[in-house]
């Protein structure tokens, strides 16, 4: 059993590594490089919808085993619905699984912004200049929010295992 668990961890370290390394790639090493690919916003909004729809190949199935071999981890450490609330363990789980609603929330709302049709719209030049500036903001904020939570989360985790 312990080579099951240690597997278990494993695929959930390494799935943390793509998501949270992903994720932190795009917000701090394509974004502000993108300005010195492309002059106009479309072009960068269209590199960057691209890229990231790229990476959800891999970041969303990451996503999905964090979820998955998280829960599996976290089972048997709370036997009792009452150690939730009554242990520092509890409770920082309890903060996790908040920020990992929060982050899946905000993922679905990003992904939901920059949608198909919205991109066909960027690329033919078919938005208005405030609208793609309201646009590019908002992926901007909830990127960062990804990012945030993300780390947030891997803080938990950290937590969680030092036994705090």
């Amino acid at each position: 059993m312990a080579l099951v668990d240690a597997l278990i961890m494993w695929a959930h370290l390494v799935a943390a590594s793509i998501w949270v390394g992903g994720s932190i790639f795009i917000g701090i090493v394509l974004a502000p490089l993108l300005k010195t690919i492309s002059d106009s916003v479309e072009g960068r909004l269209s590199i960057m919808i691209r890229v990231g729809r790229k990476f959800n190949t891999i970041g969303v199935p990451s996503l999905i085993i964090l979820i998955v071999t998280g829960i599996y981890n976290s089972v048997g450490f709370i036997v009792k619905p009452s150690m939730i609330l009554s242990t520092n363990y509890g409770i920082i789980l309890l903060i996790k699984v908040i920020l990992v609603i929060l982050l899946i929330i905000i993922f679905a709302i990003h992904v939901r912004l920059i949608r198909t049709e919205v991109e066909r719209k960027i690329e033919s030049k078919n938005l208005s200049g405030d609208h793609l500036q309201k646009l590019r903001s908002k992926i901007i904020m909830l990127g960062r929010l990804t990012v945030i939570l993300s780390l947030a989360i891997l803080l938990m985790a950290a937590l969680l295992h030092s036994g705090v």
